[in-house]
């Protein structure tokens, strides 16, 4: 073979690896690709290597991964005309992928579009204390209305998240002071608990203190009666064992210091006077015995 028609065989060759390498695509596990033929649409292929025919057979690839669009801030008005600034992420997943090819141009750029909307048309429902308090019913309600949309695009909203809700200016000045007076009157609220547990701590030790007082108090008294109690049984038992006779002589003895004294009157019990007369006539009965 002259040089050439070696040449030229080589670089037939080449043209032809040129035009058929390109079509041999390898597809991987997490895409597919949709096949379309003279434009019309013939199958889903994937995942490993497919063939598309040179000139008639197009493919699109489309990735079956969860992605997620950032909407930047916006604008939003609430229900009382209160100006709010929201931005959030969208995460999506493509769950029939011949819808996301065919049934719009740019799904991507749909769903941005279909999100802001969205997103002004649910907070122009609500307040602006509502806006600021239930992010995450707004979360709900946009992912809900969002996937009804997305849905004839085969199209799956997985989840919506703001990011950031931005208040007016005045707005935020006012809720800082509302913060701070918050704060001040939890403060004081502490404070008046702490003095009126101490103050009740104290009251109930000085009630303690006041009942071990008096039940001090009681005890000794009660033992001091007792004392006296049992003295008197002492000296009532000192009486009966002494007699009649021993305590005459005890009152004669009273009597004879009782005399010694300048004192002109003498009062004698009769009970005694009775009793020395019947000791004496004993006494007369024995001797003249």
């Amino acid at each position: 073979m002259d040089p050439l028609t070696l040449a030229m065989l080589i670089i037939f060759i080449l043209i032809i690896l040129g035009i058929i390498l390109p079509h041999i695509k390898i597809v991987p596990e997490y895409k597919r690709l949709i096949v379309f033929r003279l434009g019309k649409l013939m199958s889903v292929k994937g995942p490993g290597p497919v063939f598309l025919i040179p000139i008639i057979d197009r493919g699109v690839e489309v990735d079956l991964r969860e992605f997620v669009i950032d909407i930047p801030p916006q604008t939003c008005i609430t229900k009382d005309n209160a100006p709010v600034d929201i931005d959030l992420l969208v995460y999506l997943k493509i769950f029939d992928p011949i819808k996301a090819v065919t049934a719009v141009q740019n799904y991507i750029t749909a769903s941005t579009g279909i999100a802001i909307t969205t997103l002004r048309a649910v907070i122009g429902d609500m307040v602006l204390d509502d806006v600021l308090a239930r992010r995450e019913y707004i979360n709900s309600v946009l992912r809900s209305r969002l996937d009804e949309v997305t849905d004839r695009w085969g199209i799956k909203v997985t989840s919506v998240e703001i990011k950031e809700i931005k208040p007016p200016k005045d707005v935020q000045e006012a809720m800082i002071k509302q913060m701070a007076a918050e704060r001040t009157k939890r403060a004081m609220i502490a404070e008046a608990e702490g003095k009126r547990t101490s103050a009740i701590l104290e009251a109930e030790g000085q009630r303690e203190a006041m009942i071990r007082k008096g039940e001090g108090e009681k005890q000794y008294h009660i033992l001091v009666a007792e004392g006296k109690a049992r003295a008197l049984e002492l000296v009532n038992e000192a009486a009966l064992k002494l007699g009649t006779n021993a305590l005459l002589l005890q009152y004669l003895d009273v009597l004879k210091a009782v005399a010694e004294s300048p004192s002109t009157k003498i009062v004698i019990p009769m009970e005694l006077l009775t009793s020395l007369t019947r000791i004496l006539g004993k006494s007369g009965s024995g001797e003249s015995t």
